[in-house]
């Protein structure tokens, strides 16, 4: 589904761990590295950058608490024992009209709604067997942990987005679905 006329701003990709978040949002960024109207940010994760996952600025929870503290993070949030944030400088982008495309946690919606004026919310979406096949295959969690992230996933799957991407197969037609709805939104001053 793609959202007619909406005009570019804060996109935000959430989806269970495993979903593919990073992969589409990676896809999305080589299809339109052409371009200087979609920005993707990295995030700030208190995670060593070798960890694996994303490209990521690693920081140390005492840096993530300074800048937290500095007013450093547009938007910012907690998940399984790290801290994550999106700096500041995304609204500069913002203020020029370009789309930010971000993955976040789902907790941080709300408070992105009530901040920014122009927030698109996009699910990702995937099957659970392809779901248990992709968490397994990154070897971070033993199996209790996998069962634990299949059952919140399982939670939010009725959460809705402005647009969902099914993930559950291959992923070039998740990654074009994804590219041409970044591409449908409008110049935010048209």
């Amino acid at each position: 589904m793609i959202v007619r006329q909406a005009r570019r701003g804060l996109v935000l990709v959430v989806g269970p761990s495993g979903s593919g978040k990073d992969t589409l949002i990676a896809g999305a960024r080589a299809a339109l590295a052409d371009s200087a109207d979609y920005v993707f940010p990295r995030r700030e994760i208190t995670r060593a950058a070798e960890a694996g996952g994303e490209p990521h600025v690693a920081v140390s929870e005492a840096e993530f608490g300074a800048r937290l503290d500095a007013g450093r993070y547009a938007l910012a949030w907690q998940a399984h024992g790290l801290s994550y944030g999106i700096p500041t400088e995304i609204v500069g982008e913002l203020e020029a009209g370009r789309a930010v495309v971000v993955n976040v946690s789902r907790t941080v919606i709300d408070d992105a709604r009530r901040r920014f004026v122009r927030v698109h919310v996009v699910r990702v979406a995937v099957d659970e067997a392809a779901l248990r096949e992709r968490l397994a295959a990154r070897g971070r969690e033993d199996p209790a942990a996998v069962a634990g992230r299949l059952a919140r996933a399982g939670l939010a799957s009725g959460d809705a987005g402005d647009v969902v991407i099914d993930n559950s197969g291959a992923i070039e037609p998740a990654v074009a679905a994804f590219t041409a709805f970044l591409r449908s939104l409008q110049p935010a001053s048209a």
